[in-house]
């Protein structure tokens, strides 16, 4: 199948298949007219790789462990003994940013709080206009 159609069966748009193809996440023949050449287990790769970007991995990451996913209905098995680690290893590094974005929120939190009430009042009034302009 071609590009367009890869693209019609998985809801990704043609340019975002053709970036995982630059970064190595998938890899379509190429007829001697140039064009690409997908075959149907491209559909499972790209649901795949959607499936991981999703989880928070970034494309080299997955570049990386997709040869060692398969799926099983709606989740992804790991098949290579060393990918564990490596995804126990992912999921500390998004913990750890959560807890840091946890902790700018508080930061956020303490400042916004000290706020004078009439500062408060003028600041929880635009915010009101804000929103109000948004849905009209």
């Amino acid at each position: 199948m071609r590009i367009g159609e890869l693209s019609r069966r998985t809801g990704v748009h043609e340019r975002l298949l053709r970036y995982y193809e630059e970064q190595g996440l998938l890899h379509p023949e190429r007829r001697p007219s140039g064009y690409r050449e997908y075959g149907d287990a491209d559909i499972g790769t790209v649901r795949r790789i959607r499936s991981l970007l999703a989880a928070g991995l970034n494309t080299s990451t997955i570049a990386t462990i997709l040869p060692c996913l398969r799926d099983d209905g709606d989740r992804l098995i790991p098949t290579c003994s060393d990918l564990l680690a490596d995804l126990h290893r992912e999921r500390d590094r998004i913990t750890q940013s959560i807890t840091d974005l946890r902790a700018s929120r508080d930061a956020l939190d303490d400042v916004i709080a000290a706020a004078p009430p009439d500062v408060m009042s003028r600041a929880l009034a635009a915010l009101d206009d804000s929103a109000a302009d948004r849905t009209d």
